[in-house]
């Protein structure tokens, strides 16, 4: 038996791979991972798409590409074009005519830990980038072999991009239109854009992922994202989610869905989390000091050095707005859970700190259930903007790693026992598009106002339900970052 399925195993690689495929199984004979079935049948997918964006002729990229700091350069008079104007000057610029439709791109979504992301980043060091030469000098020979630009990039650090892009033209033109504009950066930037951690909790985005998608395609962009969430369970339980929802029909019109649902492990919590990393003091259930000493003791050998001599640092974040960091040293930032999630910051303040620091201290960090709903979602945006930048992060909580988040879901029961709230899209009288319900324990349902008996609207609810979700990305993604070799050396 063993050597009939090691012959299957011979006969099978001895068929032409892709390079998704070869790094996979690389890695595979290296020890470094077990094959899984969903992995392996998700890098033939990831290998199909590679030929198909390598094998068709990119777009030419002009060397006065507008980025951030000019995106107000564009003309006054392509500025005051009619979009469809825009779209055809464009078009006959770049001669995007001649190449055809792109192919599809790709949105996988499935549990926390399968494998999404890292088959995705595969994929994306196994495209190709363009010499500074070879984007204006390609003939009939290089374009067998096409490079194409791209862009591999948090989700949420995306869209604080195009809020920022957006937020320098309008000071400029506030009654232009900006986004063909932004469209036209992005897609002059990167023809292929690779999103990790797809979501939507934003109205803002909500309102503007649409028009800004099509654009993008229409520039013949490639996209591929991973995501916790399926395209019907985006933004679900969102403020006036029924005008989202052209979006999802155009995600699964426009790209290939593929499922990783039925892949239920958790590859991340095989990780030995050995890197000292989490810290909790038993203080509060023994009433004894000597866990704490010791846990600040070891803090205090991580943080490493002398505090900085200079005091309070300011560090700059987008938009203009600064975070102040009162404990630090060249390389670490000391912080209490009140100073950075008590605070009404965000994952562009965060995302400054961790470009600043490769190392930073949380230390009091509380258990997280339904009363720390604000806290609980600035501590998860917080963990993904380390995670996606590698920075070592070093917690201090007050109990162990598997009681930080305590689960529960979107609903919310009576002081009578006898009710309890759900979240329905229906439309009705708790807003526009959307209304909460109440479903007894014989089972009628019947309409809740929009702040319910207990003061729990559906804002709270949609919150608590997309926390719930978060909880265990966030959960598993700390065992992994707990890991001997993780963080920027």
């Amino acid at each position: 038996m063993k050597s009939m399925a090691a012959q299957h195993r011979v006969a099978w690689r001895s068929l032409p791979t892709g390079p998704v495929t070869a790094a996979y199984e690389r890695k595979v004979d290296a020890g470094e991972l077990r094959r899984d079935d969903a992995q392996v049948a998700l890098a033939a997918k990831l290998d199909a798409l590679h030929e198909s964006l390598t094998s068709r002729p990119p777009v030419p990229v002009h060397t006065d590409k507008p980025t951030k700091s000019s995106s107000t350069s564009s003309s006054p008079q392509l500025l005051t074009r009619s979009l469809a104007s825009v779209r055809s000057s464009l078009r006959q610029r770049f001669h995007l005519w001649s190449y055809g439709p792109p192919p599809r791109g790709m949105y996988i979504h499935g549990p926390v830990g399968v494998g999404k992301s890292f088959l995705m980043d595969l994929f994306y060091a196994s495209v190709d980038v363009p010499d500074d030469d070879s984007c204006c000098n390609r003939d009939s020979h290089s374009l067998k072999h096409a490079k194409i630009t791209k862009r591999r990039v948090h989700f949420h650090e995306f869209m604080l991009d195009v809020h920022q892009r957006i937020f320098v033209y309008k000071q400029k033109h506030p009654r232009n239109d900006a986004m063909p504009i932004i469209a036209q950066q992005l897609a002059q930037e990167s023809q292929l854009l690779c999103f990790d951690e797809f979501q939507v909790t934003d109205v803002a985005d909500a309102m503007i992922l649409k028009r800004l998608f099509l654009l993008l395609l229409d520039w013949n962009v490639v996209v591929v994202a991973t995501s916790n969430r399926s395209p019907d369970a985006l933004y679900e339980g969102g403020i006036n989610r029924s005008l989202f929802l052209p979006f999802i029909d155009m995600l699964k019109d426009r790209f290939d869905i593929i499922s990783m649902e039925d892949s239920a492990k958790d590859y991340r919590l095989e990780t030995r989390a050995d890197g000292q990393s989490y810290f909790w003091s038993n203080k509060d259930v023994h009433g004894d000091n000597n866990s704490d000493n010791n846990m600040q003791a070891q803090l205090k050998e991580i943080f490493g050095g002398t505090t900085s001599e200079t005091g309070a640092e300011i560090i700059h974040v987008r938009f203009g707005r600064t975070v102040q960091v009162a404990r630090l040293n060249d390389r670490c930032a000391w912080f209490d859970f009140s100073e950075l999630c008590y605070q009404p910051l965000g994952a562009a303040d965060y995302i400054s700190l961790c470009d600043r620091f490769p190392v930073i201290i949380m230390d009091d960090v509380p258990q997280l259930d339904a009363n720390h709903l604000d806290e609980a979602r600035r501590f998860v945006t917080f963990i993904d903007v380390c995670y996606e930048s590698r920075t070592r992060l070093v917690l201090a909580a007050k109990v162990p790693l598997d009681e930080l988040f305590v689960q529960f879901e979107a609903q919310v029961e009576s002081s009578d026992g006898n009710e309890e709230s759900f979240v329905s899209e229906k439309g009705g009288n708790s807003s526009s598009f959307a209304t909460t319900m109440i479903r007894t324990k014989e089972g009628e349902e019947f309409e809740w106002s929009a702040t319910g008996r207990m003061g729990a609207s559906l804002a709270q609810l949609s919150a608590a339900n997309d926390l719930a979700f978060s909880f265990r990305r966030a959960a598993s993604r700390l065992v992994e970052m707990g890991g001997k070799e993780w963080g920027r050396q």
